[in-house]
């Protein structure tokens, strides 16, 4: 017995001089911008202007969106604005005997084929820095985690700047908490009006255009929607295009002073 012990023991003693030393096994990782991708790998540009931001030739993203220059790379977002925030907006309804009618971030759709059911799932994605840039993304896919990752890349590459500033004639702080003037945004049968509000009013509008506009960095507004508000999709919508409505509307000077527009530059 004591012999076989030994043996096993001198056995075993081989065995772990033997045992080579793997080398540490780099795993991937899903990266939040839809892409995966090393670890250790590093942001290789594509594009020309990928190129340029990453050489510090461009080193704010208003030269870009000031220049209308097209974003096709997501990282370019990144690098220029690091302290993006992102949410999804609560677009879809689930269904079920005891679930059905709750509000999802799926909208979700199916095609009858002789397989079966083939389900696909769609979102949007929201990004802003709180401070006058916003993003909104739409992402569809067979699975949800896809879809989520493509309406995030979507954002990043739609992003926009919007302006702010105080226009309620009840408030004169000068700080940019609301928006300059009333504007309208319309898309499908859906209808919104922003009216700026003073200070300390809140966000006094639906709960899926509140999220965007704590994004953008308004704090108080006052707000009217029309028609089919339900179609969560259409009005989110409509707040983007009301908002970017405040970029494209040409001021007088001698009135841009009375509604103290405040244009935002990151630093």
């Amino acid at each position: 017995m004591a012999e076989e012990l030994t043996k096993e023991k001198i056995t075993v003693e081989d065995a772990i001089e033997e045992k080579e030393i793997v080398p540490p096994v780099v795993v991937d990782e899903v990266v939040e911008i839809g892409i995966v991708k090393n670890k250790a790998e590093e942001w290789k540009p594509k594009t020309s202007l990928g190129k340029m931001v990453k050489a510090e030739e461009i080193k704010n993203i208003d030269e870009i969106l000031g220049k209308g220059m097209r974003i096709l790379e997501p990282q370019i977002v990144d690098y220029l604005l690091p302290n993006l925030d992102s949410t999804l907006l609560l677009v879809g309804q689930s269904k079920g005997k005891f679930g059905g009618g709750k509000r999802t971030i799926w909208r979700q759709t199916q095609k009858k084929t002789k397989e079966g059911n083939k389900p696909k799932f769609a979102t949007i994605c929201i990004v802003g820095n709180k401070n006058g840039y916003l993003g909104m993304g739409f992402g569809k896919s067979k699975e949800t985690v896809p879809a989520r990752e493509k309406a995030l890349r979507d954002a990043k590459l739609n992003i926009v700047k919007i302006r702010r500033g105080c226009g309620s004639w009840e408030c004169g702080c000068g700080e940019p908490h609301s928006i300059p003037l009333t504007v309208k945004g319309k898309v499908g049968s859906v209808e919104i009006t922003l009216i700026p509000a003073p200070k300390g009013t809140g966000l006094i509008c639906e709960k899926e255009c509140k999220k965007i506009l704590q994004l953008t960095g308004i704090k108080d507004v006052y707000s009217k929607a029309r028609r089919q508000t339900r179609t969560k999709l259409n009005l989110a919508y409509a707040c983007l295009d009301a908002l970017k409505k405040l970029t494209s509307v040409k001021i007088k000077p001698e009135l841009a002073g009375n509604t103290d527009i405040i244009e935002e530059v990151v630093k």
